[in-house]
């Protein structure tokens, strides 16, 4: 492992050793989705060595998207999400391989050949999700469902669950308050990268986040059917 490296990743060898942190370099994820959710998983991933990450995001940057999607900058408005997540990758860290793909998941998905460690869904709307989880059970490869809305989240990694359960719909969500897309999007990376670096995971599990009427945060477990 060359000095560079070490130094850029000290902290993180400090946790688990080199070993752990040469295993991440070898690891390539999907981000599917470069908004809120995929904007603070590509800046937590993207800096914590994994090795590979593909972007795929058919949409352009918004000014109503901005306040709570953290990668994007006023000046990028007009630019494709993937591309303007790719670029600030490459930046923060020069030992990842980014690529971002300027198209829907749909088209991705007909097209590409690569595998994947990991998928991690970074979507707004069921239909796309229940897309990923027929790709991904096509594949063999696990995946990272995430979702937000208003003060509320909920994050599952499917493992043998099926994503059926949920009665899927083209519901989109309401108003949403940008913290609670971080502290979800940080939920789901922290689960991503436990499980790549080979720690305990804890899957088929569905943690609900949400604020009661006193304002305790709140989180409750579903063990979803498998």
């Amino acid at each position: 492992m060359e000095k560079a490296y070490r130094d850029y990743f000290h902290r993180q060898i400090q946790l688990w050793g080199e070993e752990v942190q040469e295993r991440l370099r070898h690891k390539r994820v999907l981000i599917v989705g470069c908004g809120g959710l995929g904007s603070t998983l590509a800046m937590a991933l993207g800096g914590s060595g994994i090795g590979a990450i593909d972007l795929v995001d058919f949409d352009e940057v918004s000014l109503h998207n901005i306040h709570r999607q953290i990668v994007f900058t006023l000046e990028d408005e007009g630019r494709n999400k993937a591309v303007v997540t790719a670029e600030l990758i490459v930046r923060k860290n020069p030992f990842v391989t980014v690529r971002a793909f300027e198209r829907d998941f749909e088209s991705f998905a007909a097209e590409t050949e690569e595998s994947y460690d990991l998928i991690l869904d970074a979507t707004d709307n069921l239909p796309v999700r229940e897309k990923i989880d027929a790709w991904a059970r096509e594949r063999g490869t696990p995946w990272i469902y995430a979702s937000v809305e208003e003060f509320n989240g909920q994050v599952c990694f499917f493992d043998r669950a099926d994503f059926g359960v949920f009665a899927v719909s083209d519901h989109r969500p309401g108003g949403i308050a940008a913290p609670i897309v971080m502290q979800i999007g940080s939920f789901q990376a922290n689960l991503a990268l436990r499980y790549l670096a080979g720690l305990p995971v804890k899957k088929d599990l569905l943690h609900y986040f949400y604020y009661d009427d006193e304002g305790e945060l709140i989180v409750q477990k579903f063990a979803m059917p498998v």
